[in-house]
């Protein structure tokens, strides 16, 4: 859809997690500013707070994945939080929910990647 905008806030947790927090539609017209961003400072953990993101298709869903994937090969926490009803049913159509550590709360997901 024309109009259609993703913003992607970053800030850190009380550990040190880099949070990236997107806010809008996440589709193939929008996440090419997640990605760069999300490629950004790798040495850190990372949680990705998704609470703000009504509708994600499967090529937004693969760059999280990419995230994910990224973080496992180099030692990196990863997890994800604020899933709608609507994500977490993509989730679990796709089997994501099996893969990817996600949490119902963002204090949730900080206590997970503060164990590392």
């Amino acid at each position: 859809m024309a109009g259609e905008t993703l913003q992607v806030n970053v800030s850190y947790s009380n550990s040190g997690a880099r949070v990236l927090s997107p806010v809008g539609p996440m589709n193939i017209r929008t996440l090419f500013d997640f990605q760069a961003i999300s490629r950004q400072e790798a040495d850190k953990n990372v949680i990705i707070d998704l609470s703000g993101v009504p509708y994600m298709d499967s090529a937004a869903l693969g760059s999280v994945l990419s995230v994910f994937t990224h973080c496992q090969n180099h030692g990196r926490r990863f997890a994800i939080c604020g899933l709608s009803d609507r994500l977490m049913t993509l989730f679990k159509v796709t089997h994501v929910h099996t893969v990817l550590p996600n949490f119902a709360t963002f204090e949730a997901a900080e206590a997970e990647v503060a164990k590392g």
